[in-house]
């Protein structure tokens, strides 16, 4: 059986809380000079743009503000070009993107 929506919604939040955890009291610069943190950093971040691209249309037509599709094209950077990827792009995505994604998807589990 697939993964439901509401598998699919926890995904994406259980790995935020990872992340969360790993880097807490982390600031730009430890980030960029931690390679062990980053690294799992940015596969928490796949997982979180897996998740979100499998969720229905109808789900992510009720958080608009949500670049959906950048979202796809990040985690599709970090799989297959990640040579390119750069630390600074990575932790904006981690400061800006992630919270609203966050707060969409405690509100949905809420529902």
């Amino acid at each position: 059986m697939p993964p439901s929506v509401e598998d699919r919604l926890n995904d994406i939040r259980n790995a935020i809380l990872e992340l969360e955890t790993f880097l807490h009291d982390t600031d730009a610069d430890r980030f960029a000079a931690d390679r062990g943190l980053r690294l799992i950093s940015e596969r928490l971040l796949e997982i979180v743009c897996e998740a979100a691209r499998h969720l229905p249309e109808h789900v992510k037509m009720e958080a608009p503000d949500i670049n959906w599709r950048q979202m796809v094209d990040f985690a599709n950077r970090l799989r297959h070009a990640y040579q390119y990827t750069e630390t600074d792009i990575v932790w904006t995505v981690i400061r800006d993107h992630i919270p609203p994604l966050k707060a969409f998807v405690e509100s949905q589990i809420r529902e």
